[in-house]
């Protein structure tokens, strides 16, 4: 599958997607990539630290890595969970390119400006008359972010079919 179809996939499984078309998942999942690669082109000017901790792991959730005050938390149990998951489907993933498409990821959330996001995705949630109300695409700043991380970290698969994978899809 192509970046693309997983975001495609992402979008659709957000609880507030549900109902939209495939077409109206696509466009967005384009524009959302898209702006995750002019992020990716722009130039590091953020000299952030990074610490390593264990966890990262609960019955519920996995996470990889946090943004806490200009600096990025690596948590090595869950690093291991993916690296093991990689392992087992026979992707060329290292835990150093995992732990570095972590890092990349938390830069790109940190640099996303959701508004202007939101102002490419064009979503309406609201249009009385002439004015119109400016929706946020849950969703979609993730994408962004998987596909800045991607291009940041060498990572040998995409980071949106660990994703999907993680989610149980593929």
């Amino acid at each position: 599958m192509s970046d693309l179809d997983l975001a495609v996939e992402l979008l659709r499984a957000t609880p507030t997607h549900e109902n939209r078309t495939d077409g109206q998942l696509r466009a967005w999942a384009e524009i959302a990539l898209a702006y995750g690669d002019e992020l990716a082109t722009g130039t590091d000017s953020d000299d952030v630290q990074v610490v390593e901790r264990e966890g990262g792991v609960s019955d519920s959730e996995l996470l990889l890595a946090e943004h806490q005050r200009g600096t990025v938390v690596v948590y090595t149990e869950a690093l291991r969970r993916v690296e093991e998951l990689a392992r087992a489907r026979g992707w060329p993933v290292t835990r150093e390119a995992l732990r570095r498409a972590a890092v990349a990821h938390e830069l790109a959330h940190h640099r996303l400006d959701v508004r202007e996001l939101n102002r490419r995705l064009g979503h309406t949630a609201f249009r009385f008359g002439p004015l119109r109300l400016r929706a946020h695409v849950a969703g979609a700043e993730e994408i962004a972010a998987h596909r800045f991380a991607h291009l940041r970290s060498g990572l040998g698969v995409s980071p949106l079919l660990i994703t999907t994978a993680l989610a149980g899809g593929n």
